[in-house]
């Protein structure tokens, strides 16, 4: 299993605009091309001397092969249009993980 993440760091300005479209409009479109089994957007709990809040979004992919179909098929356009709606009030970078073992503690009390 391999976890696409992106981590993006969004201005105060456009913060409520980008949530929302990531969780209505953004990661719905990317789950739609098929390429990922799951998604989930988490944020970051360090506060970042430039200001902003930031984000981890994880896309869940069953292999590298799929992966690199993403970038080929889908990325160009999904990267094109968070471009143009949020130009320089965010930056991100993209982190490639591989899952090797997972672990529960089904007795965990939170």
């Amino acid at each position: 299993m391999i976890i696409y993440n992106i981590t993006t760091n969004i201005h105060e300005s456009v913060h409520d605009q980008w949530l929302n479209w990531m969780q209505e409009k953004h990661i719905p479109e990317i789950l739609a091309t098929n390429k990922f089994s799951s998604a989930r957007i988490v944020k970051v709990l360090v506060e970042e001397e430039m200001g902003g809040v930031t984000y981890s979004v994880q896309y869940t992919t069953d292999s590298k092969d799929t992966l690199e179909k993403y970038y080929l098929e889908d990325q160009p356009k999904f990267d094109r249009e968070a471009l143009e709606l949020f130009a320089d009030k965010m930056l991100s970078f993209r982190t490639e993980l591989q899952v090797i073992s997972e672990h529960y503690d089904f007795d965990f009390k939170s």
